[in-house]
């Protein structure tokens, strides 16, 4: 039993240092011969046996143990499985195994995913939470516990998002939102009001009436100035862009325009003449209607007053003649 034993430990050391391929064993000599078969020239094998696969491997290799029934089966992989991480060492680089209630790990002391059941938290799998953390079931984490009107939180103070029909400001949620804020329904955060800005006022414009500058006495000048920033929708509005103040000027004639005004002038007063004759006409005519109205209406009388007469007279004839009495039986 102690030879067996002992058969067993030299074999799994000669596993481990390569040195051990130059021993007088016969059991070492066929794994020697069966490591330069042709399985060797493929992956990341060095040296390895038909029965035990990979028994070392090429530089930065990692050499992985898998379980196949009753024997492992040496792998050379370039990293190590879910559930194991990797060492390196002069000798060789192995996998082992991550603790059991890790999932994923970096090395033995720190968990990066831990299994159903645990959480994680600072590198650890744990149970239970500490105070202030939850337990969060599809991140199998520790999270913080957000605040009543949080969806999402990086810690109880700061929220990443809101509860429905709430608006983000700097981590924390408004029904609405604060003094020189407004509500982004697109984004559902409070963004900054921007209120309107506007530039300097422009010089005034030279006196002017009717789009003339010359012609007359008492005109118009304006000024104006540009939006630099429009507002946003609760932002203050812009004010007045455009002023326009009257005006007085020296009265001159236009350039070029004295026989016009003269000829403008004419035609002015012809156009009165001609405006005052059809008034004139007009009235006639409607002092003509007025008396043809009357004097219609004053024939309509007379013949009403014929009918009148006509008819109170049958009636009177009526009355006077009386039925034939009848003889006396």
């Amino acid at each position: 039993m102690q030879l067996q034993l002992s058969f067993v430990l030299v074999i799994l050391h000669c596993m481990d240092y390569t040195g051990c391929q130059h021993s007088s064993s016969r059991h070492r000599q066929h794994k020697q011969i069966s490591g330069v078969s042709s399985g060797c020239q493929q992956g990341g094998c060095l040296t390895c046996s038909d029965y035990n696969g990979c028994l070392s491997c090429k530089p930065r290799f990692f050499m992985h143990l898998e379980r196949i029934g009753m024997k492992q089966i040496g792998v050379c992989m370039t990293s190590c499985p879910p559930g194991f991480y990797g060492t390196r060492s002069p000798e060789r680089n192995t996998c082992t195994k991550c603790r059991s209630e890790c999932d994923s790990c970096f090395n033995k002391n720190f968990c990066t995913r831990c299994r159903t059941g645990f959480y994680l938290h600072l590198g650890k799998c744990q149970e239970n939470c500490p105070e202030g953390l939850v337990r969060s079931d599809t991140q199998r984490e520790c999270v913080p516990k957000c605040p009543a009107e949080c969806e999402l939180c990086v810690n109880s103070d700061t929220c990443t998002q809101c509860r429905q029909g709430l608006y983000q400001l700097s981590g924390r949620c408004h029904h609405v939102c604060p003094e020189d804020y407004e509500p982004n329904e697109k984004l559902m955060e409070c963004t900054l009001q921007v209120h309107c800005e506007v530039g300097e006022w422009s010089e005034w414009s030279p006196c002017s009436k009717s789009g003339r500058t010359c012609g007359f006495k008492r005109g118009q000048e304006t000024r104006t100035r540009q939006v630099l920033q429009h507002p946003s929708p609760f932002g203050k509005s812009c004010p007045d862009i455009s002023e326009i103040r009257e005006c007085l000027v020296k009265r001159r004639r236009c350039p070029g325009r004295k026989k016009n005004d003269r000829n403008d002038r004419r035609e002015g007063r012809s156009r009165n003449n001609r405006k005052d004759k059809e008034n004139q006409e007009g009235r006639r005519e409607r002092k003509r209607e007025r008396e043809r109205q009357k004097e219609r209406g004053t024939g309509e009388d007379a013949v009403n007053r014929n009918k009148t007469e006509h008819r109170h007279r049958r009636g009177h004839e009526t009355e006077l003649v009386s039925p034939v009495d009848s003889p006396i039986q």
